[in-house]
C-alpha cells in the first residue's frame, strides 16, 4: 500500500506529494515547465527518479507503511 510520494531537493527541503508528483511539484513550486532526472545504474541502464523544476534537482520516493 503506498501513502504517497516525498520529495527532496538537493539542499534537504522536504515537499510532501499525494497522488501526482510531478504535477504537484511545479503547483508548489509555481511553474508550468519539468524535466525528468536521470541516474545511471550499474547494468548501463538510465533510471527515472525525479524531476529538475525551478532549478532544483528533485528526487521522488514512494511512502509506504512501516511493516514488521
Amino acid at each position: 500500500m503506498k501513502l504517497g510520494y516525498i520529495g527532496i531537493d538537493q539542499y534537504g527541503q522536504h515537499y510532501h506529494l499525494h497522488a501526482h508528483p510531478r504535477k504537484e511539484l511545479m503547483a508548489k513550486l509555481g511553474t508550468k515547465h519539468a524535466d525528468k532526472m536521470y541516474v545511471d545504474t550499474k547494468e548501463r541502464e538510465a533510471r527515472h527518479v525525479g524531476y529538475i523544476v525551478a532549478g532544483l534537482w528533485i528526487t521522488v520516493y514512494e511512502v509506504h507503511p512501516l511493516t514488521a
